[in-house]
């Protein structure tokens, strides 16, 4: 197998991983807790440190990355990933186990935003849609995939093995990435900015945290807006120490560049609709419909064949229809069947549920591998490690906000129907909000130049190709023209 499949296939395998692991654990706490004595509401508390673990250590992955090289760091991260799911194995209080999970979200702070990296520092920008669509996969499986998967091994098994299958997958993405990538580290690191990693980490994980909590109700709803000012301050106090450092963890002067400001700006609206899904959708399977955990997880993976069946087109749509065109579009149409769901009643069918979460799946994919592969368009190779910062972070906020938006959505259907009880008629409107955010990206995806990654598409060159055959075929009319005309003149 050539490096342009191989490469992208060891990234996703570690990347689905992460992705699943942080979903897997949620049908899973009720058995948890019972096994370590605490009850599932305080272990929530071990999704919520993952996520915050995960915004505090992103900002590093890049200068981390120039430092000790790509690939060292990525085989580094999936290793302490392991760990700390070793730890979350043998864990027999809710501290140790909070702890694992923390490690555990240390190493995919690294393995997501560095795996990116190692894609692009090894994969020629003309391959790179392909590869990003194989990249883009575990994103959407991982979270549908999840929850079902936690339910059969937690009924069927032990809860441990959901962290233990981690090991044989993390073994083998180690000696794969050691021997297939390239060691490229940069040549002149700069200076590592540990003030701006500071206030970066509580700001974003303020921020982050704050959300998760208030999608799980797990707080106050004071100290959620507490932890969210705090957050928010520090970022503030983050970008005027930005403008006054060479080497900032987190370079927002890099969205001058059109096509990175539109994939972060239009993507973080845009990965609210599929930040929310995956928390509205089991909930209203299980709670609205009364399916089981399982049911409801085979219900939802729908949405993941429809993932991985766009792999194969994904580079010859864009090629068709170039990025702002396509994703103008397509952002548009994706927002209609998330606003589907809000149609969703027990009596809907199942098959038609899974048909619009099947469709929805194809389109919502297509438009994470334009918007994660755009991104880098413009970006010039020194500056790689700083932008694949940037997506991570701004992907990361972006999932914790769709989760706060859908449950806020939720609870004030709930108080303005005076309703106690969750029930199926309350989800339409979080359905329509989300969907609607979704939506407005589109206006950022337009402002796009017309070109807009052509390098990257090969849009430019099949119309340059097909101006020459216009102009050939021009030619060779005009030529049989002639040819007719003194014809008849000589007869």
């Amino acid at each position: 197998m050539n490096k342009e499949r191989l490469i992208p296939l060891i990234v996703a395998t570690a990347l689905f991983m992460e992705n699943m692991d942080s979903t897997v654990i949620a049908t899973s706490l009720p058995a948890i807790a019972v096994d370590i004595g605490t009850s599932p509401l305080t272990l929530k508390l071990a999704i919520t440190s993952y996520l915050l673990s995960l915004a505090v250590f992103i900002p590093a992955s890049g200068w981390t990355a120039d430092r000790f090289g790509a690939r060292m760091v990525f085989a580094v991260a999936i290793g302490v990933f392991m760990l700390g799911s070793i730890g979350c194995a043998l864990s027999s209080s809710v501290t140790g186990f909070v702890i694992a999970r923390i490690v555990q979200g240390m190493g995919g702070a690294m393995m997501t935003p560095v795996g990116r990296l190692v894609l692009l520092r090894s994969i020629d920008k003309s391959a790179l849609v392909n590869a990003m669509a194989w990249v883009t996969v575990p994103a959407l499986v991982g979270p549908v995939i999840g929850p079902p998967l936690g339910g059969f091994i937690t009924t069927f098994f032990s809860w441990h093995w959901i962290f233990l299958i981690n090991i044989p997958i993390g073994l083998l993405g180690i000696f794969m990435a050691l021997r297939h990538i390239d060691p490229i580290k940069s040549e002149d690191p700069e200076r590592f900015d540990l003030y701006g990693l500071v206030l970066a980490g509580i700001g974003l994980g303020g921020i982050a945290f704050g959300l998760s909590v208030a999608g799980l109700n797990l707080l106050p709803r004071s100290v959620v807006g507490a932890l969210v000012a705090i957050g928010s301050i520090s970022m503030t106090l983050y970008v005027m120490h930005a403008r006054r450092t060479g080497s900032p963890v987190l370079d927002f002067s890099m969205l001058h560049l059109a096509t990175l400001r539109a994939s972060i700006m239009g993507g973080f609206l845009f990965r609210l609709g599929i930040g929310a899904l995956p928390f509205l959708l089991p909930l209203l399977m299980q709670v609205g419909f009364g399916l089981t955990p399982f049911q409801s997880g085979l219900v939802t993976f729908a949405s993941a064949v429809g993932a991985m069946g766009m792999k194969a087109l994904a580079a010859r749509i864009i090629r068709t229809f170039g990025f702002r065109n396509m994703m103008t579009i397509n952002a548009i149409v994706s927002s209609f069947f998330l606003a589907a769901c809000a149609l969703f009643t027990a009596a809907t069918p199942l098959l038609l549920i899974m048909i619009i979460l099947v469709v929805g799946g194809f389109f919502r994919s297509l438009q994470f591998t334009a918007i994660n592969t755009v991104a880098y368009a413009e970006v010039a190779p020194a500056q790689m490690s700083r932008a694949t910062t940037l997506v991570s972070v701004n992907q990361q906020l972006a999932i914790s906000a769709g989760v706060a938006i859908g449950a806020f959505s939720v609870e004030s259907t709930m108080m303005l129907r005076h309703v106690t009880e969750l029930t199926a008629g309350v989800f339409a409107p979080a359905y329509l909000v989300v969907a609607f955010i979704s939506a407005i990206s589109a206006w950022f995806f337009w402002q796009m130049p017309d070109d807009a990654g052509h390098e990257i598409s090969g849009r430019k060159a099949v119309e340059i190709s097909s101006r020459k055959g216009a102009a050939q075929a021009a030619v060779k009319v005009a030529s049989e023209t002639t040819g007719d005309a003194r014809d008849q003149r000589l007869g």
